[in-house]
């Protein structure tokens, strides 16, 4: 039934700085703002899309998932798959983007790091390698 994610929705404050932030993972913006929302679509090379769905009413509002001690159900981050998590953390901190978190080994086959864009939703951007 499900063939794959069509999109991952993202609530902003600024359409420019959130551009700007997911500019530096590679993302394009190839339309929007359109509709109600209003939404701008971006698009990555790998086929990933997101949409920025601009009507986050604060520019420094509290990310309530993950910035206040009680635990609300939701989603927390994505985790974008990238294939090299050093040269990944050089072009982020390139940027002056600061991690939030890791580098972390899951696992003996994955690990990863965490970010916040600049309305403090999380991303993860991990590494899968062969046993």
């Amino acid at each position: 039934m499900i063939t794959g994610i069509a999109h991952i929705g993202i609530r902003v404050h600024d359409l420019a700085r959130s551009v700007a932030f997911y500019e530096v993972l590679g993302f394009t913006k190839t339309a929007g703002p359109i509709g109600p929302e209003p939404v701008a679509i971006l698009d990555h090379p790998s086929g990933v899309e997101i949409n920025l769905v601009l009507n986050a009413p604060s520019a420094t509002a509290p990310n309530i998932l993950m910035d206040v001690p009680e635990k609300h159900p939701g989603i927390t981050h994505i985790a974008l798959l990238v294939p090299d998590l050093d040269a990944a953390r050089a072009t982020i901190e390139a940027a002056g983007i600061t991690l939030s978190g890791g580098p972390i080994q899951f696992m003996p086959t994955a690990r990863g790091f965490f970010i916040r864009d600049p309305d403090r939703n999380v991303i993860e951007l991990h590494q899968r390698t062969r046993p």
